[in-house]
C-alpha cells in the first residue's frame, strides 16, 4: 500500500516522455515533408536559371548566373557592403509594419462596430490604396524628407489597407452567439471587443498581417527609391547606375527575397502558437 504513491507518479511521468518521445520524430517527418519540396524547387530554378544563362551566352552584367550571385552575396555580407543597407531596410520594414498593423487594428475594430464610420471613411480607404504608391512616393519625400520619417509612412500607408480589410472581414464574422453570450453577462463594450470579437477574429487579422508583412518590404523600397541614403533599395540604385555591377543587384535582390520569405514564414509560426495550425 505504501508503494503505490511512489510508483504512480512515476509511472506518469514516464507516460509522458514515451508520448514526447513520440511526438518528435512525427514533427522532424511533418518538417522534412515540407522541406523536401521546398528544396527540389528551389534546386530546379536554380538550374533553369543556369541553362538560361547558358543557351542566351548572356554576360554577367546582363544577367549573372546562380554561382556568380552567390559569390557577389558572400562578397558583399563579407566586407561590410551588405550589412548598413540590410539594417537599414530592416528597421523600416519592422517599425513600418508594427506602425500601420496597430493603427489598421484599430480602424478595422471601429469599422466593423459602426456602419456609419464604415460610409464615412471606406471611400477615402478604398481611394488611397487604388492610387498607386509609387507615384505618392516622391509627394511624401518632398512633405516628410528623406530620413527614417517618410519610409515610415510609405510603409504604413501600404500596410494599411489589407490588415484594416482583415480586421473588419474577421470582427463581423464572430459568431453572434458569442456576442449573445456576453450581452447576457453584462460585458462591456471594451471586455467584447478584447475577450470576445479580437480573439474570435484573430486568425483573419493574422492571415492580413501575413500579407501586410511582406508588402512592407515592398514599402520600404519604394521609400527608398524615392530618396535616402541607405537601404537595400538604394543599394540596388548604386549597383545598377553607377557601379554596373549587376551580381551586387541580384545579391540585394535575394537579400530582399529572403528578407520577405523570412518575416511571412515568423508570422506563420507567431499565428500557429496563437490559434494553431489550420
Amino acid at each position: 500500500m505504501n508503494e503505490l504513491p511512489a510508483t504512480a507518479p512515476a509511472g506518469v511521468a514516464a507516460g509522458r516522455a514515451t508520448s514526447r518521445d513520440a511526438a518528435l520524430p512525427a514533427r522532424r517527418r511533418r518538417l522534412l515533408g515540407i522541406a523536401w519540396p521546398v528544396a527540389l524547387s528551389l534546386i530546379a530554378f536554380v538550374l533553369l536559371w543556369q541553362l538560361v544563362v547558358f543557351v542566351s551566352g548572356f554576360k554577367s552584367f546582363v544577367l549573372p548566373g546562380p554561382w556568380t550571385v552567390l559569390e557577389r552575396l558572400v562578397s558583399a555580407w563579407a566586407d561590410g557592403t551588405m550589412w548598413p543597407h540590410f539594417a537599414q531596410t530592416l528597421t523600416e520594414v519592422l517599425l513600418g509594419f508594427a506602425l500601420g498593423a496597430s493603427v489598421a487594428l484599430v480602424i478595422g475594430v471601429l469599422l466593423a462596430r459602426s456602419r456609419l464610420a464604415e460610409r464615412l471613411l471606406s471611400p477615402y480607404l478604398v481611394a488611397a490604396q487604388a492610387t498607386p504608391i509609387l507615384a505618392l512616393a516622391p509627394l511624401i519625400a518632398l512633405w516628410f524628407g528623406t530620413g527614417l520619417l517618410s519610409k515610415l509612412v510609405i510603409t504604413t500607408l501600404i500596410v494599411f489597407f489589407p490588415v484594416t480589410v482583415a480586421t473588419m472581414v474577421g470582427i463581423r464574422s464572430v459568431d453572434p452567439r458569442l456576442l449573445e453570450m456576453a450581452r447576457s453577462f453584462r460585458a462591456t463594450g471594451w471586455q467584447t471587443i478584447t475577450r470576445i470579437e479580437i480573439p474570435a477574429a484573430l486568425p483573419a487579422i493574422l492571415g492580413g498581417m501575413r500579407v501586410g508583412v511582406t508588402l512592407a518590404v515592398i514599402g520600404a523600397i519604394v521609400g527608398e527609391w524615392a530618396g535616402g541614403e541607405k537601404g537595400l533599395g538604394v543599394l540596388i540604385n548604386i549597383a545598377r547606375a553607377s557601379l554596373f555591377d549587376t551580381p551586387l543587384m541580384f545579391a540585394a535582390l535575394a537579400t530582399l527575397a529572403l528578407m520577405g520569405v523570412s518575416l511571412y514564414l515568423v508570422m506563420i509560426v507567431i499565428e500557429r502558437r496563437l490559434v494553431g495550425e489550420r
